[in-house]
């Protein structure tokens, strides 16, 4: 009954201000931090009805879809799955277990179940034409995504939740145990594995591996630190806190970093599920800013602003020098919002219809929608794409017209 004490604390303090979006979020959670104290409603708010757009423009143009399905899905994994692109190859999974290819005409070209459920979607390196999925049983397999052939498998510890990142013969992927992992691309022998930190209690879910610069990658774990490894051997170069959780329990003092840090001039910019955005300057060394606001998504930046999304579905805008608000949009608020991204000079931002929003960043209102079948948790771009995958197993793939 221990874990129901800590359970009520959490649903009557400052930390139900964090989770309040949907009852979808306090379920990510372990099932431990529920306990057996069935009596305490979390509070649930109404999502925020659509306003139609007075004046539309038109942003973005099908060109790409399909249906992957959702079969045998558990409802345990997060429902997170993204797809792999290069070079107008799109290579897709369902969680059942089936990766499928397609060429640049949208023809689907070749098809293989793995026979186990794909947890975090793919990735494709284009130079070694590899494709990179990861299971729920822990298992990681490579396959020539140009004809689904299988390269190689190797077996982890436990499961991984986001794509691997691919880069300079290794693939480096963050698994939920806490062990950051380095493979040989060529061959899927372990070369390093670095050890973290694993809190007693953090949301399920991880943040993609990124490149801080061409020889070292940058990690994001669940108790809420950031940790910058060499690439090629695997060596800790340094680490830094982002997630400070305030609170007399476990629960309250969550701090997991589930976005992907995000790079870009010599900047680095983090958030957190404890509510804290980073903006550091990387020549320095520098802190530049510390605000409040909580998100599990990963931000958006474009030459002035960085963009977050936060849980109960605000979207806001900073300086990303000064770290000062320049706007704050409720318009989506509680409709459990993804990770925004950069599309040509527009803010998109799906939500859990299946919508996605597109924001002028000056003003942040908005000016144009698209929509897709099912939930979105993610949103991708590879230079003037935008590309989904719902819950429910639609992929779409936008281009970009204005």
């Amino acid at each position: 009954m221990t874990q129901s004490i800590r359970s009520s604390k959490m649903l009557n303090t400052k930390t139900i201000k964090k989770t309040v979006m949907h009852v979808a979020v306090l379920a990510v959670m372990s099932t431990a931090v529920i306990g057996c104290n069935r009596g305490i409603k979390p509070v649930v708010n109404d999502p925020v009805k659509l306003v139609q757009i007075a004046q539309p423009i038109s942003v973005l143009q099908p060109v790409f879809s399909t249906d992957v399905g959702n079969k045998k899905a558990s409802k345990k994994d997060p429902l997170d799955l993204q797809v792999g692109y290069a070079n107008g190859q799109i290579v897709t999974a369902s969680r059942g277990g089936e990766l499928l290819g397609f060429n640049s005409a949208g023809e689907r070209v070749w098809s293989i179940n793995v026979d186990d459920q794909i947890t975090g979607g793919v990735a494709v390196d284009a130079l070694s034409q590899t494709a990179i999925v990861s299971t729920r049983g822990g298992k990681v397999m490579a396959f020539d995504s140009t004809t689904g052939a299988k390269r190689w498998q190797q077996q982890l510890s436990g499961s991984v939740l986001t794509p691997a990142l691919i880069t300079n013969n290794r693939v480096v992927l963050s698994a939920n145990d806490g062990f950051l992992h380095g493979l040989s691309l060529q061959t899927g022998q372990s070369v390093w594995q670095f050890a973290t930190q694993v809190p007693a209690i953090s949301v399920r879910g991880s943040a993609a591996p990124t490149l801080l610069d061409n020889e070292t990658a940058l990690l994001a774990t669940a108790d809420g630190r950031l940790h910058a490894i060499t690439v090629d051997n695997g060596l800790p170069l340094w680490s830094r806190r982002v997630g400070v959780g305030a609170g007399s329990s476990e629960v309250e003092r969550m701090s997991d970093v589930d976005g992907k840090p995000i790079v870009d001039k010599n900047q680095l910019f983090a958030i957190s599920y404890s509510g804290q955005l980073l903006g550091i300057d990387l020549a320095s060394r520098q802190v530049m800013f510390v605000n409040e606001i909580a998100s599990l998504k990963s931000l958006a930046v474009n030459t002035q602003q960085v963009i977050a999304t936060s849980l109960d579905g605000k979207v806001v805008a900073y300086d990303r020098n000064s770290g000062e608000t320049l706007w704050e949009s409720d318009e989506l608020a509680y409709r459990d919002l993804t990770n925004p991204v950069m599309i040509g000079n527009y803010i998109a931002i799906g939500d859990f219809d299946g919508v996605v929003h597109l924001f002028d960043p000056a003003t942040g209102s908005i000016v144009s929608r698209v929509e897709t079948n099912g939930a979105l948790t993610n949103l991708q771009v590879q230079g003037s794409r935008l590309m989904t995958q719902s819950t429910s197993g639609q992929v779409a793939i936008w281009q970009l017209v204005r």
